[in-house]
């Protein structure tokens, strides 16, 4: 055989080798459930309480924004733990108190790597990725040649060579199963099932109605679905099982599904969990959580309107609830309206991304403020009915609350940065969206962090509340019931 025959024929070969490799590669499946186990579920009501009450009901919402937000969490997260408080006369920081960790995007890294690891967070975390370089080095694996033969197959993409490094190289190959052993805080990873656009938590409810395993799930996939940002990354996809035996829907299911005349969020989230549980819907393509709320904060309006803070509030267990919004929301100066030429094709793809997460991130936070007031309000309402028929002899009692709940709602955001002195707003309201910050602005943002939580009145009415409570002393007057949700009374 001639040189140029061999030569031909080992192209040939290596060809065919390549082909197969690229025909191989697969994404990662999440794995059948079998027979519902309650013991392996990721539900609140599943996990382990470690060492705070529900009287005092925490949650955290991280919102999106790459490393900016993942800084700005871990500042208020560091802030937290430095602030004592006391509980039923035990002393402790106000972060032993969180109970649940609702995050998108950025926000999940943080949140996740918490929920696993706990105050290991202010040991490792900053080295191993608020301080890195996870964009560059994301650019570099994918350009590896045998990631680009994988991602050459239709069923490998971008999105999972990030996986696998988030899997390797922050979370250590930890499941979901590890984030309940855990117990408190609950962290809800959010991301959007582009079928529904709808919000996807990546806990048991909506794997139990998908038939999968969710204990075995790897965590760095969950993150990355929360944080696969469009056009830039691909979907993360999942399978649709058959019903698992023992499977039922949460009581709120059938009810849900009659009611879209009365209660139209409860009918878009059963119609949601019944896009699931139809199984002609064989596949779920999940990318960016902040397409369906960029803040984090519809989980817990979820979870207050129908779930677990619903059920602790109607048994009387939760007295104070608060709910500590992060938002790394940026406003970058607009130049689009100044400029006669239209904007380029990656200027529109970025604005056809980023416009839907804004507004929803605006609503979501108008909605738990809104809800939380009506409950207020309820409170109130039902107290001066029960004061007038308490003058009416012989009247019947009427119904009220099972416990009057104390709300407090607290934003963390860059705007706050106006009314602290030696900081400047426009330069936070300006960072980038990305993975990848100079060592300067991550600092500068962990360090905000605390400032603007200290700043916010909402959060220095709950201090004054709590420290009053734990002295025996009367409640400020500065203070009312509600003026934790409604900017407060007190002076500044």
């Amino acid at each position: 055989m001639t040189d140029s025959a061999t030569g031909t024929l080992r192209a040939l070969a290596l060809a065919a080798a390549l082909a197969v490799v690229s025909a191989c590669a697969h994404y990662p499946l999440n794995e059948p459930s079998g027979a519902i186990d309650p013991g392996e579920a990721y539900r609140f009501d599943d996990l382990a309480r470690v060492d705070n009450t529900d009287r005092l009901f925490v949650c955290l919402a991280f919102s999106g924004g790459g490393t900016r937000a993942a800084a700005l969490a871990y500042g208020v997260l560091r802030e937290l733990r430095e602030t004592p408080v006391v509980v039923d006369g035990k002393r402790k920081s106000l972060l032993d108190e969180v109970d649940c960790i609702s995050s998108v995007s950025g926000g999940s890294f943080t949140a996740a790597y918490y929920g696993l690891f706990g105050e290991q967070l202010f040991d490792d975390f900053r080295e191993r990725f608020l301080e890195r370089d996870i964009q560059g080095a994301l650019v570099r694996r994918g350009l590896a040649p045998s990631n680009l033969l994988r991602m050459a197959s239709p069923y490998f993409g971008r999105i999972d060579v990030a996986a696998e490094l988030y899997d390797e190289q922050i979370f250590g190959g930890k499941r979901v199963a590890d984030l309940r052993a855990r117990g408190r805080p609950f962290v809800i990873m959010n991301a959007t099932d582009l079928a529904t656009g709808s919000r996807f938590d990546f806990t048991s409810l909506h794997f139990d109605a998908m038939g999968s395993d969710l204990a075995r799930y790897p965590v760095a996939r969950a993150v990355a679905a929360s944080s696969a940002f469009p056009f830039l990354l691909s979907p993360i996809t999942l399978l649709n099982y058959p019903t698992a035996p023992g499977y039922t829907p949460p009581d709120w299911y059938e009810g849900g599904l009659d009611s879209l005349h009365s209660a139209r969020y409860r009918y878009r989230a059963a119609q949601d969990l019944a896009h699931y549980l139809d199984k002609a819907n064989r596949y779920v393509h999940l990318m960016d959580g902040g397409l369906a709320d960029n803040i984090g904060a519809r989980a817990i309006v979820h979870a207050f309107s129908r779930g677990f803070i619903r059920r602790r509030i109607n048994d009387g267990e939760i007295e104070r609830l608060v709910v500590i919004l992060v938002n790394a929301r940026t406003e970058p100066q607009e130049s689009l309206s100044r400029e006669a030429r239209p904007p380029s094709l990656p200027a529109v793809a970025h604005k056809t991304a980023t416009i839907s997460m804004d507004n929803y991130s605006f609503d979501s936070v108008a909605l738990m403020v809104e809800r939380l007031r009506q409950r207020v309000q309820a409170q109130k309402d039902v107290e001066a009915c029960r004061a007038r028929i308490a003058s009416c002899p012989g009247a019947p009692p009427i119904f009220g609350f099972g416990a009057a709940v104390d709300p407090f709602v607290i934003e963390v955001n860059f705007a706050g940065a106006a009314d602290i002195e030696g900081e400047d707003p426009d330069y936070y309201l300006n960072l980038p969206t990305s993975f990848r910050l100079d060592l300067q602005q991550v600092q500068r943002l962990i360090g905000i962090g605390p400032k603007l939580l200290r700043s916010a009145p909402q959060y220095r009415c709950l201090l004054r509340v709590l420290e009053a409570e734990a002295a025996g002393d009367p409640r400020p007057d500065q203070c009312p019931v509600g003026a934790g949700i409604a900017g407060g009374s007190e002076s500044q």
